[in-house]
């Protein structure tokens, strides 16, 4: 089994100039409302049960209570030691994490498992969430808080781990590793293998890069094949965060692991009581029409045990024998995590996506079968990004980036509008002909009882100058090459593979292009999300 990546090289030998003095870039950050499904939207809007999770403070004051209290819930300056090899923090991120320690501050947190090239956009707008959150809780409550990446490297499913998304002219491009390893393998001991053509492609997505920096990163972090997925991973997201003030923790990290086993064991130690709270707190969000984020799966445990670098699930009946085991290497399923978080991090709030918030109603049962406060969780901000060139084709094209939501749609409406005024005028003609027909028809239809006949060849008849019409637009559509790859790029940039921007498109190539200083920007968007929640709103 390939070692871990050794970040510490990576972060420590890099010339990373700060951001904070970027230029600003002309990418348009539109903020979006987070969506997800009705158990999330009920958890954000503060509507679940009280008993199903931690309620959000609803004022400063209550907020400031809320972080005295974790700030002494615990000998932090301990856990903080034991922590210290797990946590990945140079020039700001350190500086900001050593003021926390050393005022007995709190953490905010967020996290992500590992995606080809830092995953998704939402990986970078989640930790931006996080740092607004954790500047406003500063400004706002004048506590020391310093915002943390945990980096969920003891995820095993490859299948997610291992691609990520382009936007090329013309469309999306899907950039995908083969490596997989054997199931069950956490991505952390998950071997990088060779990405030399994904590389390639990365940089051919990125064009003309003003900023090669996010680009560069990509490229040293995911250029050693000895790496691995995991570690890649890290030492990208430490890269991009620490000159931000952003923290990153690698939960495989055998400090992380060694300071969770109290919490590991005390779920093992109760994993049938834990199992009867998810039970009857999946019958209550059934109850109310909803469907719980997890499936819970009787006979087994929150905890996995790693064995020969593979994990699997820890059955309830031989959890006695694993807690008496000294040997046993335990890490915790989605629904233990942030318990295990909270146990170890002073952290006041968790930011999540809508997944991640719908699956704390089952959290909230898991804390309270174990007997500790359930941890709190928050919305994280949710954005779209319009660079220039984007902007510059939805202007010519005279649309809205919501046009390219539904598939087809636009394009169908542009191959319309590109018909000859002629063929518009027919097509117009023959459905005025048919409706004027039936018209015509209607009386004596209804005296010889034929009602429904005319009512039916109608139809009919309408159904053929659809059909017709579909074929004609599709002709269109074939003749307007031009027109239709500028809309194939305006939807790979926009909802790449029918998918939102945010959940699919990589950052990396946005960053080379715009420069670095979007980070920046993304986290000053942040900033009123931030802001309303501290308020209470």
């Amino acid at each position: 089994m390939p070692a871990m990546y050794d970040w510490c090289d990576v972060v420590h030998g890099l010339t990373y100039p700060e951001l904070r003095s970027d230029r600003m870039t002309d990418v348009r950050i539109i903020t979006e409302p987070l969506g997800g499904s009705p158990l999330s939207l009920m958890l954000q809007r503060g509507e679940a049960p009280p008993e199903w999770c931690a309620t959000r403070p609803n004022s400063t004051e209550r907020w400031k209570a809320l972080a005295a209290k974790r700030a002494s819930s615990a000998s932090w300056a301990d856990m903080w030691s034991t922590l210290d090899a797990a946590i990945i923090a140079s020039g700001p991120a350190r500086d900001r994490l050593e003021r926390v320690r050393r005022e007995g501050g709190v953490v905010i947190t967020t996290g992500q498992q590992p995606g080809l090239f830092g995953g998704p956009i939402y990986t970078w707008s989640k930790a931006m969430s996080a740092l607004a959150l954790a500047d406003a809780v500063e400004r706002e409550l004048g506590i020391a808080c310093a915002p943390m990446f945990w980096a969920a490297t003891d995820d095993a499913d490859f299948a997610e781990a291992a691609f990520t998304i382009v936007a090329v002219d013309g469309g999306a491009e899907v950039l995908r590793s083969a490596n997989e390893p054997v199931e069950g393998t956490p991505m952390a001991f998950a071997p990088l293998g060779d990405l030399s053509a994904q590389r390639a492609r990365l940089r051919a997505a990125s064009g003309s890069a003003a900023d090669t920096r996010a680009l560069d990163a990509g490229e040293q972090c995911y250029g050693e094949e000895t790496a691995t997925v995991g570690g890649a991973y890290v030492a990208l997201l430490a890269q991009m965060l620490s000159p931000l003030g952003v923290a990153v923790i690698d939960a495989s990290h055998d400090a992380v692991r060694a300071a969770s086993e109290p919490m590991l064991r005390r779920a093992l130690e109760k994993s049938a009581g834990v199992e009867e709270a998810l039970i009857a707190r999946r019958g209550e969000i059934e109850r109310r029409g909803l469907e719980p984020q997890v499936v819970d799966v009787k006979g087994l445990s929150l905890v996995f045990a790693r064995e020969h670098g593979i994990k699997r699930r820890i059955a309830t009946v031989e959890a006695a024998a694993m807690v008496a085991s000294s040997d046993a290497l335990l890490t915790p399923n989605v629904l233990l995590r942030p318990i295990v978080e909270a146990a170890i991090l002073p952290t006041i709030s968790y930011v999540g996506g809508p997944g991640e918030i719908a699956y704390f109603a089952q959290v909230g049962a898991v804390a309270d079968a174990l007997g500790v406060e359930p941890p709190l969780v928050v919305p994280r901000w949710s954005c779209t990004l319009i660079e220039p060139r984007v902007q510059a084709l939805l202007n010519r094209l005279d649309v809205q980036p919501d046009a390219l939501a539904r598939p087809d749609a636009l394009e169908s409406r542009l191959a319309r509008q590109a018909m000859s005024n002629g063929m518009t005028e027919a097509l117009a003609a023959l459905r005025a002909s048919v409706e004027g027909a039936g018209t015509a028809l209607a009386e004596e239809a209804r005296a010889l009882g034929m009602d429904g006949a005319l009512t039916g060849a109608k139809g009919a008849l309408n159904h053929r100058v659809d059909r017709l019409e579909r074929r004609l637009v599709a002709a269109v559509k074939r003749r307007e090459h031009a027109l239709l790859r500028d809309v194939a790029t305006l939807r790979a940039n926009l909802y790449p593979l029918h998918k939102r921007q945010e959940r699919a498109l990589n950052i990396i190539p946005i960053l080379s292009r715009n420069g670095c200083g979007l980070l920046n920007e993304m986290r000053d968007a942040a900033a009123t999300h931030a802001d309303a929640l501290i308020a209470g709103r």
